[in-house]
């Protein structure tokens, strides 16, 4: 199969192209001039320079699936909603129409949890179906663009898997996100002061993360049906707990610091996917 690939110098999609070109797909993917992946490739997919904004319809050339892992603004702080709905919504829809002219027919998104929001404060787990009820800029645009992919999907008969990612983490994570803060700590033999760490979350190391994105690609809903599934472990963990696993496996020096910095106004304490929502990980449904 011939994938046609956004986002592939990013966090995730750095990954996914290890990932994918490793189980023998054919990968063309689209990068801004001079950008590069965040971990080194055992090989080079077919590279393609533009801009999600100025689609060109040869880049899509013989092939049966678009990945779609661009995001503007992933990390905070986060850029203006006007500017997150045109990167992530507007100029990603222009990307698929072009695709679907040219016989794309499955798609393959990555979301994001934080889509839900608010609306994470009244389960104790998160259904697909939650409503979407974002707090931020970045993660209000991800929410419109999950309903116009949908509108999208079932406007054109498409195949559309739409994948949100819980809390990934991992080597070509930004540098200023927490665990490579706390790596960054660990490794100067530094304290590394934290909140009560009493958040719990499902952490997904950025590998398994291409690895389930990778096996969405060996099946497909039916045209015009999307398919909503989650990103994760299915194995809750508190940040303290996260915190002193890793602390310990880097054999570090210094002390973690609990309660050292307040909570963020307004955080969720529990956000977590359910687990039937969990359709790619390793053995499930098998």
């Amino acid at each position: 199969m011939k994938l046609f690939v956004t986002g592939g110098t990013g966090f995730v999609g750095s990954h996914f192209l290890r990932a994918a070109l490793g189980a023998g797909y054919h990968v063309t993917a689209l990068k801004r001039p001079g950008s590069r992946t965040r971990v080194p490739l055992d090989r080079e997919p077919d590279w393609v320079e533009g801009t999600l904004g100025t689609p060109d319809s040869a880049w899509f050339r013989d092939c049966e699936c678009l990945v779609h892992l661009a995001a503007h603004s992933a990390n905070v702080p986060y850029d203006t909603l006007e500017a997150c709905l045109l990167h992530n919504v507007i100029e990603p829809l222009r990307l698929f129409e072009m695709a679907a002219s040219q016989g794309v027919g499955h798609f393959v998104v990555a979301g994001s949890c934080f889509e839900y929001g608010r609306s994470g404060l009244r389960y104790e787990a998160i259904p697909v179906d939650a409503p979407l009820e974002p707090t931020d800029t970045y993660p209000a645009s991800k929410a419109a663009a999950s309903v116009a992919f949908h509108a999208f999907a079932c406007q054109h008969r498409i195949r559309l898997q739409l994948l949100r990612i819980f809390q990934v983490y991992g080597e070509g994570e930004a540098e200023s996100r927490f665990w490579p803060s706390l790596r960054r700590a660990a490794r100067a033999g530094e304290d590394f002061p934290m909140t009560h760490g009493g958040q719990i979350r499902d952490f997904i190391e950025v590998g398994e993360v291409a690895r389930q994105l990778v096996r969405a690609l060996e099946g497909s809903p039916p045209p015009g049906e999307p398919l909503m599934a989650h990103v994760a472990t299915g194995f809750p963990m508190s940040l303290r707990a996260f915190a002193e696993q890793w602390w310990a496996r880097w054999n570090a020096q210094g002390k973690l610091k609990i309660g050292d910095v307040p909570s963020r106004p307004g955080e969720i304490q529990r956000y977590l996917p359910h687990p039937h929502t969990l359709r790619y990980v390793a053995g499930w449904g098998e």
